[in-house]
């Protein structure tokens, strides 16, 4: 994985959360997801919500990848696990509730344009700050990410919940 290909991918997640949110009927959004507690909107909500997390993890990295300092912290969020999962199930049933679908795609252009400005002024150098995970957190979290990793996390995460909406329709990915 490169900048390129982290750059191409945040592009190509836009498209499609368009598309996902344009097709989606009242019904489908309205759904129980497959696999998840969520209805179909509050996951759409979810999938935008792990992008937020990666804007939030960016400055965290940098300091703590340059501090070589992570283990600790690391083992303080794996051991503060079961609050953290509350809170994320919790917050994406309330964003789904309270966000329309078109407040939602407001709100990850903003944080897609976000992420986009700050990857292209990232260097080679800050790209490759490494920091130690939770990995009980999230199943794609390893117990060590670099900055660069971060960026592309957001797409896993996307990519996976994406594979448990119930549309009708559902478009292919793009």
């Amino acid at each position: 994985m490169d900048r390129e290909q982290v750059a191409a991918e945040l592009h190509d997640v836009r498209a499609d959360f368009h598309a996902l949110v344009a097709e989606a009927s009242h019904d489908d959004l309205n759904s129980r997801s497959n696999g998840t507690r969520w209805t179909n909107r509050q996951l759409l909500y979810h999938m935008v919500f792990g992008y937020m997390i990666v804007r939030t993890l960016q400055p965290l990295v940098h300091g703590l990848g340059r501090l070589n300092r992570s283990r600790r912290f690391a083992a303080t969020l794996d051991a503060g696990r079961a609050p953290f999962h509350v809170v994320n199930y919790v917050g994406s049933v309330v964003g789904g509730k309270v966000l329309t679908p078109g407040a939602t795609e407001r709100l990850l252009d903003r944080t897609l344009n976000a992420l986009q400005r700050s990857l292209a002024a990232e260097s080679p150098q800050t790209l490759a700050l490494m920091m130690h995970f939770p990995t009980s957190w999230d199943p794609y979290f390893r117990s060590t990410m670099s900055v660069l990793d971060i960026y592309h996390y957001g797409t896993q995460h996307y990519q996976h919940h994406r594979r448990q909406l119930s549309f009708t329709t559902t478009p292919a990915p793009r």
